[in-house]
Formats: C-alpha cells, sequence, structure tokens
C-alpha cells in the first residue's frame, strides 16, 4: 500500500511525496526528522523470511559504501508484513534522462565525463569484498548536481554477488528493455559485464537520441545492433567502437571490467585520467534545478497548479524514479529547431511589416505633402511654440511612492511611480459605492512599449489593482478596498474592470468572493454576482455582451455567464457530473466559443464549448499523468496556450500551445523558453506580445512582458512584494 504524505513511519522518517512507483515497491522522499535533512526512501514489498534476511545482510553492506559518485545508503528497516525500506541520501539535480529530453544529443566530451564518473562507481562497486552489482543502469539513475557532479543512484536492485558457484537468485531484477543485456532476462547469471553493457547502452542513447536494440532480441537474431555513428556521425570511430564493445551480446566479448572501459572512452579523445569524483559536466540550468527549500515543502498532488498559485519558487524536474515512454531526444530536438526557424521568420515578416507601417508616423518629413495630406492620423511636422499642461482628473490626487529598484534581467529598467487611487471603502454586506462619474481615461495604443498592463498587488498590505504603462510609468492604483481585489479582466473598450473580492493573495480557489466592475480610472464600483461558495475567474467577452466566471454556488465549480445589458441575467453554462467541475473560461475573440478547464479523473483537462455551453469537447489529451490549465485565445483566434503540470507529484509547468481550429492533434507543443518560472500568460490586444508572472531576484512574483517568441524581455514591477494576474489593457474602439 502506498505511503501517504505527512506519514511518519520508523519514528524518523515523515513521507513528503512521492518520486516513483513499480511493481516492487515505491520510492519516496522524505524528511529525517531526527537530523533535519531529505531521504530517499526505497520501499521493497517482498517481505518472505527469505527476503528479509537477504534485505538485512545486503543494506548492511550498502550503508558502508563511501565514493564521491554514489549517495550514501544510511538505513534500513523492515516494517513486519508491509514492506522492507532502504534509507539514501537524497540527490538534487537533473537526471540523464531529463537533460536528454532538454538539449537533445549530448556532446561526446559530456558522454566520456559521465561514463568515467560511473565507471569509477562501479569499478568501486564491483571490487567490493562480496562484489556488488547495480543491475538497472540507464538515463534516469544518472542524476547531475546543480554544480555538475555526477551521481549514479537507486540502489533499490543491487545486487550482492556471490561466487562463481552461487547463481544470485534472490531478489529482483530489473529489465528495461534498450538497457539490459541478454543474461539480465530470465534466470542467466549476471555479473559486473552486466552493469558494463548498461552503462554502454546509457552512452549510446545520450549520444544518439535513440534507445538502442534490445539485448535479448539481439541475441536471439531478433534484430541487430545499428552502428552508432549511423546514428550520429559526430562521434568519432574510437568512442562508437568503445560503447559497442561494451556492448556485445556475449560477455566475453565486452570490457571485462569497469576500468578497462574507463581507459577505452578517455583514450578515445586522449583524456587525461582524472581522481575519481573529479569529473563533472556543464551544470543544468535554473529552471531544471529546484532551490532546496521546494523538497522541504509538502505539495498537494491534487491541486491544479493554477494561474493563481505562488507556492515555490522553481518546481523539480521530474523524477529519476519515474517510468514514461521514452521519446526519442532527436525527435524533439528537430521538432524545436523547427519551430525555431518559423519563429525567427515570422519575428522578421513582422518586424519588416512594422518599419513599413510605422514611416509615416516616425519620418512624416520623408513623405511628400500630398502623399501625408492623405494619411489619417499623421503626426503634424509643425513645431509648436507652447506645450499645454494637461490637467489631472479631479478625483486622482498625485501622492508621490518609492521607485523600485531595478533589476538586472530585463532590457529595460521601468521606474514605476504610483498614484492612489479614490477611497473606495468597500464594507462586509455593502453592495454598491456610490462614486461620481467616470473621468475622461487617457487614450491607450495597443502593443509592448506604449500599452498598459493591469495587475494586483500587495505592495500596500492587502492586494489591490493596479494599471500600469509598459514603459513602467504612470502607474495607477485603481482599487481600494479594505478587504483586497484580485484577478482583473477588461472590458472590450478597456474603460472598465470585472475582478473580484475578497481578495487574500494569490490562491488557487477563492472562496467566498463576489464580482465587481470599476471603471479604469477608479471610479463607479459596483457590486455584481453574489452567492454562496464564491465566484471567481472573470472574463469578459470580446463583444461586451457578457462575463463569464466560475461559480461554486451548485456545491462544485461551474462556470456561468452574467448578462452586460442589466448585469443581474445569470445563466449556468456547464453542468458536470459530481466531482467533474469547469473552471477558468477564456473567450474565443469572435465571442461565439469558450476554451476552459474540467477537472475529470482525476486530472485538469483542456475542454472547448460553443458561447451557451453547448457542443463541449475534450480538446487536449494529455492521460492521467498530467493537469492542463489555464488557458488563453490569441487576439486572431488561431492558437490556444496552456499550462501544463505533473498530476502525481510537483513538477515544473510548461507553456504549452496548441491550434485553436485544427483537432487532427490532440497532443499540445511545448512552448520553447528558457524562462526560470513563468504562468498566468496574456496575449497583448496586438498579439505580439505576452505577459506573465515571473520570479525576481529576491523570489517574489513580479509581472513581465516580452514578445510572443520570448525576445525583448522586461520586468514590469520590481517591488518586494507580490505582482500578479496581469491583464493587457485593450484599446478603445476605433469611432
Amino acid at each position: 500500500m502506498t505511503l501517504e504524505k505527512d506519514t511518519l513511519i520508523h519514528n524518523r522518517y515523515r513521507i513528503v511525496d512521492i518520486l516513483g512507483q513499480g511493481g516492487m515497491g515505491s520510492v519516496y522522499r522524505a524528511i529525517d526528522e531526527n537530523l533535519g535533512v531529505s531521504v530517499a526512501l526505497k520501499e521493497n514489498l517482498f517481505t518472505t523470511d527469505e527476503y528479509a534476511r537477504q534485505f538485512r545482510l545486503e543494506a548492511v553492506i550498502l550503508a558502508n559504501l563511501r565514493h564521491p559518485n554514489l549517495p550514501r545508503v544510511s538505513d534500513h528497516f523492515v516494517m513486519g508484513d508491509q514492506g522492507q525500506y532502504l534509507v539514501m541520501d537524497f540527490i538534487e539535480g537533473e537526471d540523464l534522462r531529463y537533460r536528454m529530453e532538454r538539449l537533445g544529443m549530448l556532446s561526446e566530451d559530456e558522454a566520456i565525463h559521465i561514463g568515467a564518473s560511473i565507471c569509477d562507481a562501479l569499478g568501486y562497486l564491483h571490487t567490493r569484498k562480496p562484489p556488488i552489482l547495480h543491475r538497472d543502469i540507464k538515463p534516469g539513475n544518472v542524476k547531475i548536481t546543480p554544480d555538475g557532479h555526477i551521481f549514479l543512484v537507486d540502489f533499490g536492485l543491487a545486487k550482492v554477488y556471490q561466487s562463481a558457484s552461487q547463481a544470485t537468485t534472490t531478489g529482483a531484477r530489473a529489465m528495461t528493455p534498450g538497457y539490459s543485456p541478454p543474461e539480465q532476462y530470465g534466470t542467466a547469471r549476471t555479473d559486473p559485464r552486466t552493469d558494463i553493457y548498461s552503462l554502454g547502452a546509457t552512452l549510446y542513447a545520450a549520444l544518439t537520441g535513440v534507445i538502442p536494440e534490445d539485448g535479448l532480441a539481439r541475441a536471439m537474431d531478433n534484430a541487430q545492433l545499428t552502428p552508432l555513428r549511423k546514428r550520429n556521425t559526430k562521434v568519432s570511430r574510437r568512442m562508437a567502437a568503445a560503447i559497442e564493445k561494451a556492448m556485445a551480446v556475449d560477455p566475453i566479448d565486452r570490457f571485462q571490467t569497469a576500468e578497462e572501459f574507463k581507459k577505452a572512452l578517455l583514450a578515445s579523445k586522449s583524456k587525461t585520467q582524472q581522481i575519481p569524483g573529479t569529473y563533472t559536466i556543464a551544470p543544468p540550468p535554473p529552471e531544471a534545478v529546484a532551490p532546496k527549500e521546494i523538497h522541504d515543502t509538502v505539495v498537494d498532488s491534487k491541486a491544479i497548479p493554477s494561474k493563481s498559485k505562488p507556492k515555490g519558487l522553481m518546481p523539480p524536474p521530474p523524477s529519476p524514479h519515474e517510468e514514461q515512454p521514452f521519446v526519442s531526444p532527436l525527435k524533439r530536438q528537430k521538432e524545436r529547431e523547427r519551430k525555431q526557424r518559423m519563429a525567427t521568420i515570422r519575428f522578421l515578416i513582422v518586424l519588416i511589416l512594422l518599419l513599413l507601417a510605422s514611416v509615416p508616423f516616425l519620418a512624416p518629413g520623408i513623405l511628400p505633402a500630398n502623399v501625408r495630406a492623405m494619411i489619417p492620423f499623421i503626426v503634424p511636422t509643425h513645431t509648436s511654440t507652447s506645450t499645454p499642461t494637461p490637467t489631472p482628473p479631479p478625483t486622482q490626487t498625485p501622492e508621490p511612492t518609492a521607485t523600485a529598484e531595478p533589476s538586472s534581467t530585463p532590457t529595460r529598467k521601468p521606474t514605476a511611480t504610483f498614484t492612489s487611487a479614490p477611497t473606495n471603502t468597500l464594507l462586509p454586506g455593502t453592495t454598491v459605492a456610490d462614486t461620481p462619474a467616470a473621468a475622461t481615461l487617457p487614450p491607450v495604443i495597443i502593443g509592448g512599449g506604449t500599452g498598459q498592463i493591469a495587475f494586483a498587488s500587495s505592495r500596500t498590505g492587502t492586494p489591490q489593482i493596479f494599471l500600469a504603462d509598459t514603459s513602467g510609468e504612470n502607474a495607477f492604483q485603481v482599487t481600494n478596498i479594505p478587504t483586497g481585489a484580485c484577478q482583473p479582466s477588461f472590458s472590450p473598450d478597456g474603460q472598465q474592470l470585472v475582478f473580484i473580492s475578497p481578495c487574500r493573495g494569490n490562491d488557487e480557489i477563492y472562496y467566498n468572493t463576489s464580482l465587481y466592475i470599476i471603471n479604469a480610472d477608479g471610479t463607479g464600483l459596483t457590486a455584481l454576482d453574489a452567492a454562496p461558495g464564491g465566484s471567481f475567474d472573470p472574463a469578459w467577452s470580446p463583444d461586451g455582451k457578457f462575463i463569464a466566471f466560475t461559480s461554486m454556488r451548485t456545491g462544485q465549480m461551474e462556470i456561468f455567464t452574467v448578462s452586460t445589458e442589466d448585469f443581474t441575467t445569470v445563466k449556468q453554462i456547464t453542468s458536470g457530473a459530481q466531482r467533474v467541475e469547469s473552471r477558468m473560461p477564456a473567450w474565443s475573440p469572435d465571442s461565439s466559443q469558450i476554451v476552459y478547464v474540467v477537472r475529470r479523473l482525476g486530472v485538469y483537462q483542456i475542454w472547448m464549448m460553443n458561447a451557451d455551453g453547448t457542443d463541449a469537447k475534450q480538446i487536449i489529451r494529455s492521460g492521467v499523468a498530467y493537469n492542463d490549465f489555464a488557458p488563453v485565445w490569441s487576439p486572431k483566434g488561431d492558437i490556444i496556450l496552456f499550462s501544463q503540470s505533473c498530476a502525481t507529484r510537483y513538477c515544473n509547468p510548461y507553456l504549452m500551445s496548441t491550434s485553436a481550429t485544427d483537432r487532427s492533434n490532440e497532443q499540445g507543443l511545448r512552448v520553447q523558453l528558457n524562462i526560470a518560472l513563468i504562468r498566468n500568460v496574456e496575449y497583448s490586444p496586438d498579439g505580439f506580445y505576452l505577459a506573465y508572472e515571473g520570479v525576481g531576484e529576491a523570489g517574489n512574483f513580479d509581472v513581465f512582458f516580452m514578445t510572443v517568441s520570448g525576445g525583448d524581455r522586461v520586468r514590469l514591477t520590481t517591488d518586494s512584494a507580490q505582482d500578479f494576474h496581469p491583464v493587457w489593457r485593450p484599446a478603445p474602439p476605433t469611432p
């Protein structure tokens, strides 16, 4: 039976989360409450007397291992009929499998250093008395730490190797197709050369991006090993020959010791042998490795990491113990290169069009006078002798605020001066606050650099909604509500905002909240929908006729709409079965459809329906291993962006994309962005930019924006408070 989180086992180890699960047991991350450190807890469900005796014997031997490329085994115990447990160091970092998926094929130099490090570890294990076999070497069990150090992990299947006359029949065997040699199947005898084969297969996959042909199939003449250089011509002949010899079907034809294999690897590029533990490779980037504090946090695996989740800074990479279908890194690399080429071409086309369109505005003097007269909105070329001084709205009292410290990461360093909002004091039970009519709002030009972004910020103590130019100037506090305000959504003309209150912070689900409308200048606060349970996730339709939102008035999350004609006609448009919930509506640009999130089968899925709730269908099928959430529609209506995270544990949420019209492919594509943390993404009205929540240097959430291809990244807010829920302000309609 799988151990639940917070379970205290052996009166010492408190379970934090599950790292992996198999037929023989599970692997957990736990906290050693005696020492206050993270440990890996390997479970073995075989509890017969013979297994228990063998387990104790081998655990004692493993606990005496000390090598710089091996984690330390610190404890072992048997819990009656429940199972046997091995306690090991928890190694931070990314595993080789994740590195292959992230980078594609590894360089030959990196493969040599990895191979030499693992050979050092195997040489140490194989020369113990008695020798120890690992028997499960594969990319998922090779770990690279944040400083580039290499570890061989997972001793749950390690086996003490007895004399030649004794068969190793007790204990579980790992049989990973492609990485296991023929003798590891069935009852054939394994020895140190078994590990040499598996290491060779691991390096083969790292250098080619393809799992080699299965050893058993090769032994039965049903398959042949594809030469390594046929799949990667950049690998030297000597390196390929060494790996292929390590993978020989007959153990006699392989390297007989790990030291022989290591020397062959180093000789392939004339590298000098180093002291064990000193071989390193380029460390993984920060976004691929979780900071240590994230491993001390218990994360609810069933909780949706929605676009309002502030927990943790950088989630950990996928666990080395999970077993998921292997996707060729070579295919991933080619797909990344293709998307990068297409993104570059699109960016160049857009840039050329923008340059051509900007000529009449930026350099009108180069056009003949008769041509300028034919183009509307041309800035006059004459020089004015006086500059009129604008009069601020009477309800706004300028009040200087401390300028936020500039960030070292953006390409521009905005300095925001905030102006306080009119006092809309909303007390519990108050439904409408009498306010003067809306003042004339400043004109808005869409796009990065001259647009405006509204966002929620806790800089005043309680979250309030602010509005700022993308230059970081003219920032204005829109709401001033004692119970807080967040989740803003603009009306299509950019003159009003719908939001929710109360708001204590950046939460996943907002209970007992209501919808409110306010003018963009901070006047005209009006309460809309109020119902038991709470209403949140508001989204104003592009045609301005409806506001879609999530409500818990039925006892679970469902999507409703309210008409903006009278703000009283409320209609429920989703109605799921018990525990099938709907939330996070996002309108299509023509207001005819809604893409939203459904919680079903224990995970969150992306669905689409007509605006009246008919013809609901699932458009992304990621399986039960992933949560898909926070969809957003591109202004052109051709793309839907959404976030994806692991469903059974806490992992790095990715930004995904899918076609909004082509339903032939129900798998999203990952958007390649070199960003440590990105969520709550919103398109600019012109579709050229994305605003999002990111993490600043101090670990707090800030608002950033960038081009859709990930360039020209700018940190909009630099306050030490939490800034979240960004939304672009639309341009007012053309008269």
